[in-house]
């Protein structure tokens, strides 16, 4: 079985109301909070679904050089109760968990490694069906 998935860029700045703003304006969406007080989410039509998170060390990107050269990172939501089935997929796939379990109780995010070694984050988000 495949669990349901929606995904979510999230782009990480110093200001995410303005940055947000932008966004929206640019891709003809709406602004709305999102998880947590450093988070805006980007909505709209077609498909738009961004978040901007506020990082308060943020630098600007400095490619091709490799310091500060992550500026945004994938974000896969599932619906809480598929959270640890989704998360039984991605290692069968070949994902590869970069934060191990601690602590009891369940975790509402959890950190992999894709393939290629890129970071992605299994989140428990709104039910994306």
């Amino acid at each position: 079985m495949t669990v349901a998935k929606t995904s979510v860029l999230v782009l990480d700045c110093a200001e995410p109301e303005s940055l947000a703003l932008f966004y929206a304006d640019l891709l003809g969406a709406e602004v709305r909070p999102g998880e947590g007080p450093d988070t805006v989410e980007v909505v709209g039509g077609a498909g738009v679904h961004l978040a901007v998170h506020r990082d308060h060390g943020y630098a600007p990107p400095s490619w091709p050089r490799p310091e500060d050269s992550q500026q945004a990172h994938l974000r896969i939501l599932v619906a809480p109760a598929d959270l640890d089935e989704a998360e039984r997929e991605a290692v069968s796939l070949g994902a590869r968990p970069l934060s191990p379990a601690t602590g009891e109780g369940p975790r509402d995010a959890r950190l992999f490694s894709d393939p290629a070694g890129h970071s992605f984050t299994l989140a428990a988000g709104r039910d994306p069906r």
